[in-house]
Order: structure tokens, then sequence, then C-alpha cells
């Protein structure tokens, strides 16, 4: 007899159906995982067979194979721990191998029958609510599971509630789902003194969605200006917010279920890997490029960057995705995001200041603007020169207008564009083709 239960692979945010078939059958005794399982999967074994052990039972003296089918697809991750070990019950008679059949399973099992948490327990719930079953899953993850809409979701703090649950002797309650995570106040524009130019600019770049590169000496306040942006930007809809949620829930972010609302700042070291900006690794998880996905992609210190990590940002910022190639895998993850770039004039950072004046200008500043690629460049739509902020403008007060007055305009702004996307798959005005934003100008707008 073979038990079979159902459960997912994950290939960026794709969740792909997996049967989980166990046999126990006369012969040496042994226990295996085969269907390509990478080393997680493999150490399931040990986990499962201490889980089982926890509830006062012994696998039985016989062969057990685990076939993860199918076969040609590579399996990664601990979330089959959960299936593997009901899949087993099953096979040895203390499941309802029938009532399984309704439900995909996803979880990691602790030495001691407990249910961990697992990353991508959203796409498996949105993937379960697609074909129609239910879904059992860990319950810190019960309220993630739950925001995939009308889905049976059983959420198990331990492997003994959940075969108590199966079998009718207790009952355990359903999640509600979790609480939209509350926007955190980041910087206002009322910090920033001085710097008109700069702040017109940010306004532009938000109600258009347009890219920024901003290059002064240092202190001119580039990176206050950055992290003001994500406060002047529309809130997510209702559909970005369970996408860029989907993104979180891969890459393990997405805490206590709740969804994420306010737009994503990412804002990666200078030293950062080629796989941290654009994904990738041995497992491939998303980078900076994803995880900004529908928000800002902030890179201060834009030169001292690896060139060539640089330059794989073209492609997402051209298509809005990445796909990163392994030999055995093909993974593409959503990366429509607003960059935003810090630069220094030249390495000393003064040029153009005739107190500290450059002493190898106009070569200082070629050599280090020549780090950035020509490509790369064109496709930053605003670039803007920061000057350094005088001491007259320090002591002045704070500006009567902050963010939440610019906000009002970008709002008012993106609207407008929302009837001229009707039928588009652009979101804004940075993703059109010129011609159609200049066929579809207000007289406003073109004069």
């Amino acid at each position: 007899m073979v038990s079979i239960v159902s459960t997912v692979a994950y290939l960026g945010l794709e969740a792909r159906s997996v049967e989980v078939q166990c046999q126990i059958a006369p012969g040496m005794v042994g226990f295996a995982v085969v269907g390509l399982p990478d080393k997680a999967v493999a150490e399931s074994r040990e986990r499962v067979r201490a889980a089982i052990s926890s509830l006062g039972l012994a696998l039985p003296p016989k062969r057990i194979t685990i076939n993860l089918s199918p076969a040609d697809l590579p399996k990664e991750g601990s979330h089959y721990d959960l299936p593997i070990a009901l899949a087993l019950l099953a096979a040895m008679g203390l499941v309802d191998a029938e009532t399984l059949a309704h439900y995909l399973v996803v979880g990691e099992l602790g030495l001691d029958g407990k249910v961990a948490g697992s990353p991508g327990v959203l796409l498996a719930a949105l993937h379960a609510s697609s074909r129609g079953m239910g879904l059992i899953c860990p319950s810190a993850q019960g309220p993630e599971a739950a925001w995939a809409g009308q889905i049976e979701v059983v959420a198990a703090p331990d492997l003994l509630a959940l075969l108590n649950h199966l079998k009718g002797q207790s009952h355990l309650r359903p999640p509600e789902p979790g609480i939209v995570q509350e926007s955190v106040a980041g910087p206002d524009l009322k910090m920033v003194k001085g710097q008109e130019t700069a702040k017109r600019a940010l306004e532009i770049a938000a109600a258009g969605g347009h890219n920024l590169c901003m290059t002064g000496p240092p202190g001119a306040g580039k990176s206050l200006l950055a992290s003001c942006l994500p406060g002047i930007l529309p809130d997510l809809t209702p559909a970005e917010a369970l996408e860029v949620s989907m993104i979180s829930s891969v890459a393990g972010n997405l805490e206590g279920g709740r969804l994420v609302r306010h737009r994503p700042f990412r804002s990666p070291h200078h030293s950062a890997s080629m796989p941290a900006l654009v994904g990738g690794g041995v497992r491939v998880r998303p980078g900076e490029v994803s995880l900004a996905h529908l928000g800002v992609l902030f890179l201060d210190e834009l030169p001292e960057f690896q060139r060539v990590v640089l330059d794989s940002l073209r492609q997402p910022l051209e298509t809005g995705e990445v796909s990163v190639a392994r030999a055995n895998n093909h993974v593409t993850f959503p990366a429509n995001f607003q960059l935003v770039a810090a630069m220094n004039p030249c390495r000393c950072g003064h040029l153009g200041d005739a107190a500290l004046a450059c002493s190898r200008a106009p070569r200082c500043a070629a050599d280090y603007q020549a780090k950035i690629s020509g490509p790369l460049l064109d496709r930053i739509d605003l670039h803007v020169e920061v000057q350094a902020v005088s001491a007259a403008d320090l002591v002045l007060p704070p500006p009567a207008e902050g963010s939440a007055e610019v906000a009002e305009r970008v709002r008012a702004a993106r609207q407008i564009q929302d009837v001229r996307l009707q039928g588009q798959k652009a979101r804004a005005n940075a993703e059109l083709d010129g011609e159609i934003l200049k066929n579809s100008a207000t007289p406003d707008e073109a004069g």
C-alpha cells in the first residue's frame, strides 16, 4: 500500500504541486527519501523519526521509502517534514488517508513533535485554494495562510494536536487573518533644510515612479532625502499588498501573518554581492531588488558597488523582473522597484568646493564616475545635483511644507495617471512609452 500526501515546491513566486508517496514494504530495515531532495529534505528522516518517537510510537522494522513526485523537480526546504510524517503515519494506519487527501500540507517538525514555521506558507495557501483543498500548516503561520480567502486552514501547534484533530478527538480553532502591518513613520521632509531643487526632484520622482540619482558632497542630505521618499508615496493597493507579502513570505520575513501595506524601502550596503542584490544562492532566494518590489531600492555611495553588481540591475530596471538561472533550476522573481541612488561628485567628495578644493580635479571625478556604466545611467530618469547646505540654511526654522503636503500632491498626480493607464500594464508614467504620454497628456500637462 502507498499513502499519498500533497505538498508544494516553491519556484520563485510559483508553488508547484508535489506528492509525498510513502511505501512500507518487507525487506532490509531502512528509511530512504528519493525525488531530488536537497540536504534539508534528506535530513527530514531524522526529524520525522524523532517527532514520531515523541508520540510514543516506533517506526516499523521494514523498508520505508518516501518518494517526492515529480521526481525530476528539485525539492528544497524543511517544509516537507510534516507531509512526510503524515504520509508515514497514514501508511502505518494511524491516520485516515482519505481525510489527508483533502489537504495540502507544509511545516517543519521539531524533535519533540512541535510544528515550526517555514517560508512560503502564503503561496501554499493560495495554491491550495486554487485546487479547492484545505491547508495544514504551523500554528504560528495560520494568520498568514488565512489571507488566502475561503479556505479551510488547520494550524497545528504540534503533531499530537494535529492527529487528534484529524481523528475528531479534538478541534483546532480556525485562525483569523493577521492584522495588516501598520506603516512605520519615517523621516519627514520638514527635517530637510534648504535643498528645494532636490525636494522638487524627489516629488517628481514619486509622482511618476521615476528613478533618481542625487550627486553632491558628503553631508548634503542625500540619504535623508532618499529616506523621506516612502513617506510621500501612496499606500499599496490590496492587490499590491498581497504581491509584496508573497515575496516576504518566500523570504521568511512575514511576521505574525501581517500583510505589508507600506511600500518597502531597502538600502543594501555597497559591499553587497550579486546574489544578495538580484537573488540566488545555493537555495535560490529573492534578493534586494525583489524585496524592494513596488517600493524603493536606495543605493548609497553608488560608485562603491562592484561594477558587475551594478550592471546586474539593467534587466530588472528594464523588465520589472529578475531571472536567476542555475544548472538545475530557473527562477523568476518580480522586481518592479524605484531606484534612488546617491553619490559623491568624486572620490574625495569636494569637487567644486572652493574651500576644500579637490587636488586631482577633474580626473578624480572622471575616474570615480566612470565606475558606473552608461547603460545603467541611461535607465535613471532624473539626475539632480545636491549642493552643500550652508550655515545660513541650517539656522532657518523648519520648512512649513512637509511630507504630508507633498504626499497629497503625489496622490493627486497618481490619480490622473490611473485614468491614463487604464488598459495598460504599466503602473506609473515611468513605465510608459513617451509617445503614449504625449498623446494622452491633458491640455494643462501639455502646457
